[in-house]
């Protein structure tokens, strides 16, 4: 067992509390104040959580600061369980406790605005967040907070939050990554709330939360985080919670038609090195100026216009392909790259031109599919009475079913989209035969 650790306040009742939705009081001690109040923290304040969802979803303009808030006490209530877990208590150092407090606390603090949407198109020149976040670490507000106020050195954090390839772990750190970002993470068990609370649907929190954390644990033989038995039915919600915002929030279809003009924007200003950097200090509302002031008469303005415009008028879907509609069609259009991705869809706009009334320009056509990257697959033990530990797939039909194929086979479709005026012109045209011959020969 790794000792205890009395010395992290945030652990304890004698903090502040600030509170936050939904009705959660959160335990703000002069540290943690002293982070919240600096540039970069405050600047999550100006991006919102979900970025474009806010289109379909109007209450969903949360920011990435209260989420940060939530997923802080998060790992206050991980901590707090491990150490108390009534058959193999398992309490972190004083080090590795902070560590994990501030990682929590800072975990999106190099996001800039819509940066997953734009990152999954793999353009050379666009910031990654997690650079940004090392170098707002590193930077001299937040390193001399966290050398003098937690004793942790700034370069630490910053691995332990993206860790790099061939990046070996102690056993203590890859229980507490597992922790960071895993099946059941202090990330996932905050958004799925809050983005369901926001948007105004129920799907995000037809789970047990609590009980879900009171039945933390850890596998001591894989180093990772796990859950008693106590907590298998509050899992097997949390999955369909997941499966549920995903299918019906995240990948709703006009969210994807907005993702997919956006990133058509941002591809066409590729060559714009210095715009490309310059959005990543920005705000979002900054961010929708300069994106509206650099299409200014350009091919692609209407995807701009009808994202940030005075009008919101989203491109409509005319086709979409999952594994059990088309399975071969969503398998050689999906993860695709994305430069790919445009060509096909001016070939495929050049195809249909004879069969459509109305000229269609090289912007006015996209395609939407889902990017190579994967989501974290819901690989959990359950530590079963007899104290030993087997999967929750193999004893849930719930997880078998849905956490494996759920997310690139069937709620991840590919779609393809026209823009607004030419939705009438494309209601006869079948897009299937003609997508399976061009991508046939590539």
């Amino acid at each position: 067992m790794i000792q205890s650790s009395e010395m992290i306040p945030e652990l304890h009742s004698h903090a502040s509390i600030l509170r936050i939705s939904p009705e959660v009081d959160v335990p703000i001690t002069p540290r943690v104040r002293r982070i919240v109040d600096t540039a970069a923290f405050r600047r999550l304040a100006r991006i919102s959580q979900l970025g474009l969802v806010s289109l379909v979803y109007p209450g969903a303009t949360h920011t990435r600061f209260e989420h940060s808030l939530g997923v802080y006490r998060n790992a206050i209530d991980f901590l707090k369980q491990l150490a108390h877990d009534p058959k193999a208590p398992h309490v972190f150092s004083d080090r590795d406790a902070a560590l994990f407090v501030v990682a929590g606390l800072l975990h999106d603090v190099g996001h800039w605005p819509y940066c997953h949407a734009i990152e999954d198109i793999k353009l050379v020149h666009l910031p990654k967040h997690e650079i940004l976040a090392e170098r707002l670490l590193c930077h001299r507000e937040l390193a001399a907070l966290l050398r003098t106020d937690w004793d942790l050195e700034p370069e630490d954090v910053a691995r332990f939050l993206h860790p790099g390839a061939g990046n070996t772990a102690s056993e203590s750190h890859s229980i507490l990554r597992s922790m960071l970002s895993g099946p059941i993470d202090i990330d996932k068990l905050d958004y799925l709330e809050r983005d369901s609370l926001h948007a105004g649907v129920p799907y995000g929190r037809n789970f047990d939360r609590n009980r879900l954390v009171h039945s933390l644990c850890v596998d001591t033989d894989r180093n990772r985080l796990a859950i008693s038995e106590k907590g298998k039915t509050a899992a097997e919600m949390m999955v369909f919670a997941r499966y549920v915002m995903f299918s019906e929030v995240y990948w709703h279809h006009a969210v994807r038609s907005a993702t997919a003009m956006l990133q058509r924007a941002v591809f066409e200003l590729r060559d714009h090195e210095e715009l490309a950097t310059a959005w990543s200090d920005m705000d979002e509302a900054t961010m929708q100026e300069s994106l509206l002031d650099s299409s200014r008469g350009k091919p692609f303005e209407a995807c701009v216009l009808g994202l940030f415009g005075a009008r919101r008028s989203l491109f409509k879907r005319i086709a979409q392909f999952d594994n059990l509609s088309d399975p071969e069609l969503h398998r050689t259009l999906a993860k695709r790259p994305y430069q790919e991705i445009v060509a096909i869809a001016r070939e495929l706009s050049r195809e249909i031109q004879p069969s459509v009334d109305l000229p269609i320009r090289e912007n006015d056509l996209l395609i939407d599919t889902p990017p190579k990257a994967l989501e974290v697959q819901f690989d959990l033990q359950v530590r079963l009475r007899d104290g030993s530990f087997r999967p929750l797939s193999e004893l849930s039909p719930v997880v078998q079913s849905l956490a494996t194929r759920q997310f690139d086979e069937l709620v991840k479709r590919v779609r393809v989209f026209v823009a607004p005026h030419l939705r009438e012109a494309f209601r006869k045209v079948d897009v299937r035969p003609i997508l399976a011959r061009l991508t046939a020969d590539r």
